[in-house]
């Protein structure tokens, strides 16, 4: 998994005055303080550049990994070499689902889209503190339970026949969940994450920007200004 770009410290400089990045994330944010303190002193630091391989399908899984700071997306590739985006996580997600199965390896490729902080928990640390608070492990059901029910969204969104329609909807998911005022996807990465053409994205983006929908910013950002708008195409779908 290490690239030249990755540059390892020990400890987390970026947490100040006791204030852990886990504190955010809700795989660790109902652990007690002290718990936080201990995984985080102990955890690796790595930077990673814009367009690197954080890992591959098929490598295996070793570590909880933290998103500080960045854009990465989760992918896989058909045997034609076309690309299928899965999702697109940042500052304050985690990568963590396949961590307690056995021999467990990575199920999708992850790129950085842009440079990318990490923190890394390794995995023996992780299990150790869990097999020491079981009432960790309602947390962990709890939460498999969300990105299963996000998944779940995912495949009725791409059973959507109407390009629009679909599109409509994912500008509403990532309107949510992005960081910052826009959305940060080029047109290609929008493509390969609900199955269209980028010619398709493309001509469905100018019907919403002429409808005043969205605003495109240039360099792959786009800001949406009527999420009723969007919502109304979405919801209308049968």
């Amino acid at each position: 998994m290490k690239t030249a770009d990755q540059k390892n410290q020990t400890g987390c400089q970026n947490c100040k005055n006791s204030i852990w990045c886990t504190t955010t994330i809700p795989l660790f944010s109902t652990l007690p303080g002290d718990v936080q303190k201990n995984l985080m002193e102990n955890a690796i630091q790595t930077t990673r550049a814009k367009g690197s391989s954080l890992f591959r399908v098929g490598e295996k899984v070793d570590s909880v990994l933290i998103i500080r700071k960045g854009r990465i997306k989760l992918c896989k590739y058909d045997s034609d070499g076309n690309e299928y985006i899965l999702d697109i996580i940042h500052d304050g997600d985690a990568i963590w689902e396949n961590l307690f199965l056995e021999n467990a390896v990575f199920p999708y490729s992850a790129v950085c889209l842009s440079r990318v902080d990490l923190c890394e928990i390794k995995k023996s640390e992780f299990i150790e503190i869990i097999g020491h608070r079981p009432g960790i492990a309602m947390n962990l059901i709890s939460l498999l339970s969300l990105r299963l029910k996000d998944s779940n969204e995912k495949a009725l969104l791409l059973s959507i026949r109407d390009p629009k329609v679909r599109l409509a909807g994912f500008l509403l998911d990532r309107d949510i969940r992005c960081v910052g005022p826009e959305i940060r996807l080029k047109l290609e990465d929008i493509a390969a994450s609900i199955g269209l053409r980028p010619e398709t994205v493309s001509r469905n983006l100018s019907r919403f920007e002429k409808d005043r929908l969205i605003k495109r910013l240039g360099q792959g950002k786009i800001m949406v200004t009527d999420r009723g708008g969007l919502k109304k195409i979405y919801e209308a779908s049968p």
